[in-house]
């Protein structure tokens, strides 16, 4: 569809929001894949098709857009029109992760999540580096199967 055939221009925005393959998920599977990591993308075999699955190390990682996901930071900000609508969408959202997150550990997988404001330019190093080390943490005495990957904004 043409921009011109859109109602209004926020239709037109919401449309060109991809729900696959977006910038921070590449951003993380070009990292994994220059530091050696071979992985599956988008694995529908498991519980909420994880965006990026990594066999070897049973970790599936989600790359969350922070409105999307409901992130407690400085990007999440709920829009004003339509609240009703946009409240049940971002419950919906965040009932489902956790539920797929639970799956996923009672599977032994462990699960990575990260942020989409942990991949912005002054801490998207940092963040890389804490991924590749929380994949390759084989202690068993690990408590924490869930890993969260997000910015530092205090």
């Amino acid at each position: 569809m043409k921009k011109s055939d859109y109602p209004s221009e926020r239709s037109y925005n919401m449309s060109r929001i991809r729900g696959k393959n977006s910038k921070p998920e590449e951003t993380v599977r070009n990292y994994l894949y220059h530091h050696g990591f071979r992985y599956r993308k988008n694995y529908s075999s498991l519980p909420g098709s994880p965006d990026v699955y990594l066999p070897k190390y049973k970790t599936a990682i989600f790359v969350n857009g922070c409105f999307w996901h409901v992130h407690d930071c400085g990007k999440f900000v709920m829009p004003k029109a339509n609240q009703e609508f946009w409240q049940t969408k971002f419950n919906r959202n965040v009932t489902r992760d956790e539920k797929n997150i639970e799956e996923l550990t009672s599977m032994g997988i462990k699960v990575i999540v990260i942020w989409e404001c942990g991949l912005e330019s002054e801490v998207k190093e940092e963040t890389l580096k804490e991924l590749v080390e929380l994949i390759v943490d084989e202690d068993n005495s690990m408590k924490l199967r869930e890993s969260v990957l997000s910015c530092h904004w205090d």
